[in-house]
């Protein structure tokens, strides 16, 4: 795939619509990655014009500062200020609810204001104004989907209803889990929990929420968070019903339920 570069642009005068936040479970993760060609191929698709930083791209510092790093998160956080304004950037998509609640809701305390939107919401809108059809005959049509509510997206933002719509828009059953929206439970991975040994305890969070979406009879579960997708992964593995039940972004739903 022939993904713009900022640099690259800038150096022939162009500027994007958007400048794509990968994030860095989007840029080194194996599974993440996944998710990241599938949203480039839902931008190429719908004529976007849009662009990455490459490897100008640093960590937004949310880890750091969940952790207790502030000094490590602001010298980050300044960082990346300076490159988007270099560039002039106004409008941001990503893929991961923890870059996407930063920027939207911390780094204007330090100076960084940008129009900030998650690819959920991206995606949904696209499919409100017919710029993404999806095919009649869906690869998900009839199929039973569990959505699990990432928590910077859901309790952080009060995004709930940009993602249903999309799984809507696939004609898919979409069932829900009996702890859902507002009062879901974390996969365990937020607050750079992500990153760290589990304290003691009985059971893990990820078991324990991906218990509750196999119990819902669900063969799809749809995260819209690179984090939360290898949480419930883990969750279904451990259950070893990682042959009957997929984990999926809601982006790689759309991109297999493209109309052509």
């Amino acid at each position: 795939m022939h993904v713009p570069i900022m640099a690259e642009l800038m150096a022939a005068g162009e500027a994007p619509e958007v400048l794509f936040w990968v994030g860095c479970a989007g840029s080194f993760d194996q599974r993440a990655q996944k998710i990241t060609k599938a949203f480039v191929t839902i931008l190429e698709k719908v004529g976007t014009k849009y662009a990455i930083l490459g490897k100008e791209e640093m960590c937004t510092g949310d880890p750091a500062r969940r952790a207790g790093n502030e000094f490590m998160f602001q010298m980050m956080a300044y960082q990346n200020i300076q490159v988007l304004d270099g560039y002039g950037i106004k409008k941001i998509v990503t893929a991961c609810p923890h870059c996407f609640n930063i920027f939207k809701n911390e780094y204007p305390a330090l100076g960084g204001n940008y129009e900030v939107i998650h690819h959920a919401t991206f995606i949904q809108q696209l499919i409100d104004i017919g710029k993404i059809t999806m095919n009649e005959n869906g690869a998900f049509k009839g199929k039973k989907i569990t959505y699990h509510d990432s928590c910077y997206l859901g309790r952080a933002n009060g995004i709930y209803e940009a993602p249903r719509k999309v799984l809507e828009a696939l004609d898919a059953e979409l069932i829900e889990m009996k702890r859902c929206k507002s009062n879901g439970l974390c996969c365990g991975a937020g607050g750079a929990q992500m990153f760290k040994e589990e304290e003691a305890g009985d059971v893990r969070i990820n078991i324990e929420r991906s218990n509750e979406a196999l119990a819902t009879g669900a063969s799809i579960i749809a995260a819209a968070c690179p984090f939360c997708n290898t949480m419930m992964t883990d969750g279904v593995k451990n259950k070893e019903k990682e042959d009957e039940v997929a984990v999926l972004d809601i982006a790689e739903l759309v991109v297999a339920s493209l109309a052509p």
